[in-house]
């Protein structure tokens, strides 16, 4: 007889007192009363790593977003008690575990400031549905703190009071505050009184996030299931906290072939041949640079991927060639959807080889997407992203095609409730067999994996290029990304700009938006705009759905098409200066964009900035994202800062009103910079580059710039064939040094620099190159100076203007 057929619901649970600890190496052990342990690790002196479990055992120690190449290593561990609390302390931090609940705080360790406290701590609750956990933590929110990055979230930049959700989502058409969206990257950043800290939650389950939402002073994060597992991150800088979690998730694997850089055009679809080189001959009729082309969906038999319309491309592999012969690379889709065909090669081996995804009792996972019924390949099997890796060798090697864009790889699946899969999916998770509910996040990162591996194989020993509208962290290492199915509206064009300046600070800095927006049609003026945006946007695309109108950079008129041809321009002419940025960002981990308040945390102004960001380290942009305007009121950080149009000096720290009719946009320059320009080209390779342009713009102390070169593809500079130019710039009153110290093999094309002086308060009197006098009357002409690219001091001597 049953007596008792009530379950008990325990609620939320505590760890209870710690009764033991022990030390391994880098690895700190606390063990509570109730069986709760808490493992910390020590990474680097500023990066420390908290993993609890409620059961005494730890599950197999795995992760997608942890890349191999991670730094370990730190100057100083000291460990100490008392009877309060354990003592943990590096160079950077100092962290106290609590000895009566295991609650942590942490602390800068050179004044003992107070950065991160627990409120609950660690907690949990027991899963009756699934089994498990539900796993959460609890944090005080200092006053004053505000919290940034977290992905690809469609709102302003300081996420203070609001709640998220991380689940990969395929979200057409969502608008501002729409979540979850396409990405689930659990990372942020907390600023307060000038520190800043980041915590990564790797926990790949449906996860959330509360910034002061629930109750005004506290922050926390919980999952569906999983480990409670997250990093803790030390600055105090913000750059430091965003280099430091891209090093432990990792950076791109190599950098982009600089035609990626470029412009490139895209919608959905164009077919059949005919329309493709109509297109592309008409950039180059209308002199629009453009490096890129796309192929959307129907260049396929069926949409069954890997397959080519005949009847729309009767020879692609000729075609291919004859774009490249252009200045165009083809970049092509693929989808994660495999159409179920018994005579589809395609599918007929996934099927022999076991390679599809199954149900919890065996059967495959069936969903609805372009093809039709499809079976869907399980990307977190190793064998199986080796096998997608090989299918790459037509497309790639054999027919031509330079980059593939993954799509509906959230995995999205049509006319079901949720639009993916169901939670009872299983997946083999390299070994760590799971359901859906774990491996959902990082499916479509483990498909850009894999594409990314293909490409990587049979462009060689070119660079891959691969684009991914779903991620997890992690994913940066293999790929570009886009925001995802947009709309054509000023506020698009606003959230585009907020959501690549989050992407940046959550270490994913190659990023765009469909210029002009997917869904919809812009008219001329919200395109002209949007390009303007775009072109300082690391991934530079238009892309249309095709069922709203024409979005090409002539489709508005002749006024619309110059004033987009002049910001394309500027692209081009700026390429150097974002490939140099590109190598920071790859190398460094330093954001390519950065968020006002990711540039100078210390100004209490930057906080609450959503539209000005930094382009690069010297660059300031600001978009027009209304109407009608004829220009708009901006925040300028400190520092003074040259207009880029008509080079007059404003000084920063204060928001200014800035003239910015259709042709223009807000772009200010920072003195003492540097900035190095390409001639205007059709594509990238179009011309030899004969002279490298320097704009210096004068500055009354010093400032430092830097220019990265190299091939611009293959992977020789990986052995040291590049150039770097390290340039330190001096001002005074009546002389301006320039210093340059370079490094590296590569031999660049060009043997001169066309050095322009920008802002120089005295006349030219003299100009010495390591110490040799040179003529003036063939060298100069008004502040523009030729000189050998191989100075190593350019000293120009004046008599100071007197103003009357």
């Amino acid at each position: 007889m049953i007596l008792n057929t009530e379950l008990e619901l325990k609620g939320n649970l505590f760890p209870t007192k710690i009764i033991s600890y022990k030390k391994d190496v880098d690895t700190l052990y606390f063990t509570s009363e109730n069986g709760v342990v808490l493992q910390i690790t020590v990474q680097r002196d500023s990066i420390f790593r908290f993993r609890f479990t409620t059961t005494s055992i730890f599950e197999n120690d795995f992760s997608y977003a942890i890349t191999k190449y991670a730094s370990r290593g730190f100057n100083q561990l000291d460990i100490t008690e008392n009877e309060k609390y354990y003592c943990i302390q590096t160079s950077k931090i100092i962290c106290k575990v609590s000895k009566l609940d295991m609650r942590i705080s942490l602390f800068d360790a050179v004044d003992n400031y107070l950065i991160c406290e627990d409120e609950l701590g660690f907690h949990w609750e027991e899963s009756h549905e699934n089994g498990g956990d539900i796993v959460k933590m609890s944090k005080m929110s200092q006053i004053g703190e505000s919290y940034y990055g977290l992905g690809d979230k469609p709102v302003q930049n300081n996420l203070k009071g609001k709640r998220f959700e991380n689940w990969v989502t395929d979200s057409y058409a969502y608008g501002r505050d729409t979540d979850p969206i396409y990405k689930a990257i659990p990372f942020y950043v907390g600023l307060h009184d000038k520190k800043a800290y980041g915590i990564f939650f790797d926990n790949t389950f449906r996860s959330f996030f509360d910034f002061c939402h629930e109750r005004r002073n506290v922050t926390s994060f919980w999952a569906q299931g999983g480990e409670m597992n997250y990093y803790f991150m030390y600055g105090p800088n913000m750059v430091d906290v965003v280099a430091n979690y891209t090093d432990l998730t990792g950076r791109p694997h190599q950098l982009p072939p600089l035609w990626a850089l470029g412009y490139h055009q895209c919608k959905w679809s164009y077919y059949p041949e005919s329309k493709v080189k109509e297109i592309t001959n008409t950039f180059r009729e209308l002199k629009i640079p453009c490096d890129a082309i796309y192929l959307d969906i129907d260049y396929m038999e069926g949409f069954r991927c890997f397959t080519w319309n005949k009847k729309y491309f009767p020879d692609p592999k000729r075609m291919v060639k004859e774009l490249l012969d252009n200045g165009f690379k083809t970049i092509a889709i693929i989808d994660p959807g495999i159409k179920i065909d018994k005579d589809y090669s395609v599918f007929k081996e996934a099927l022999d080889k076991d390679y599809f995804c199954k149900r919890a009792d065996g059967p495959y996972m069936k969903g609805k997407v372009w093809p039709g019924e499809c079976y869907f390949p399980d990307f977190t099997n190793p064998k199986v992203r080796e096998w997608w890796a090989g299918l790459f060798k037509e497309l790639i090697e054999d027919i031509g095609v330079k980059g593939v864009w993954n799509d509906m790889n959230e995995p999205a699946v049509m006319d079901v409730p949720g639009k993916t899969f169901p939670d009872d999916v299983r997946h083999d998770y390299d070994g760590n067999h799971c359901s859906h509910r774990k491996a959902h996040n990082i499916y479509g990162m483990q498909m850009a994996r894999a594409t990314y591996h293909g490409l990587k194989k049979f462009s060689y020993p070119k660079r891959p290029f691969v684009i991914t509208r779903a991620a997890y962290a992690g994913t940066q290492r293999y790929t570009s990304t886009w925001t995802g199915d947009n709309v054509a509206t000023w506020e698009h064009l606003s959230i585009a700009n907020a959501q690549a300046q989050r992407m940046c600070m959550s270490g994913f800095s190659f990023v765009g938006s469909d210029i002009g927006g997917f869904a919809e049609q812009p008219n001329g003026e919200l395109y002209a705009r949007w390009i303007q945006l775009g072109i300082f946007h690391p991934f530079c695309r238009t892309h249309s759905s095709g069922d709203h109108g024409d979005q090409e950079p002539w489709a508005f008129g002749d006024n619309i098409t110059d004033i987009v041809r002049k910001f394309i321009e500027i692209r081009y002419q700026l390429l150097p200066y974002l490939y140099t940025a590109f190598w920071r960002y790859a190398t460094e981990g330093i954001p390519i964009l950065k968020s006002l308040v990711l540039y100078d945390q210390a100004d209490a102004h930057t906080h609450y900035r959503n539209d000005e960001f930094i382009f690069g380290e010297k660059i300031l942009a600001c978009p027009i994202t209304e109407p009608n305007a004829k220009g708009r009121r901006m925040y300028v950080p400190e520092g003074n800062w040259y207009n880029f149009w008509d080079n007059s000096l404003i000084k920063g720290g204060n928001e200014v009103w800035v003239d910015a009719d259709l042709d223009s946009m807000p772009i200010f320059v920072k003195e003492g910079a540097i900035i190095p320009k390409y001639p205007i080209q059709q594509y990238v390779g179009e011309k030899q580059i004969g002279e490298l342009h320097l704009d210096v713009f004068f500055k009354f102390g010093q400032e430092k710039s830097q220019v990265y070169e190299d091939a611009e593809d293959g992977f020789d500079y990986k052995k040291g064939r590049f150039s770097l130019r390290n340039f330190n710039l001096l001002g005074k009153e009546d002389s301006l040094t320039i210093q340059q110290f370079r490094s590296g093999k590569f031999i660049t094309s060009y043997e001169t620099f066309e050095i322009n002086l920008i802002g120089l308060p005295f006349e030219i009197r003299k100009v010495e190159v390591d110490n040799v006098k040179i003529d003036l009357s063939s060298s100069l002409k008004g502040n523009v100076l030729v000189i050998s690219k191989e100075f190593t001091e350019l000293h120009i001597i004046g008599k100071k203007t007197i103003l009357i």
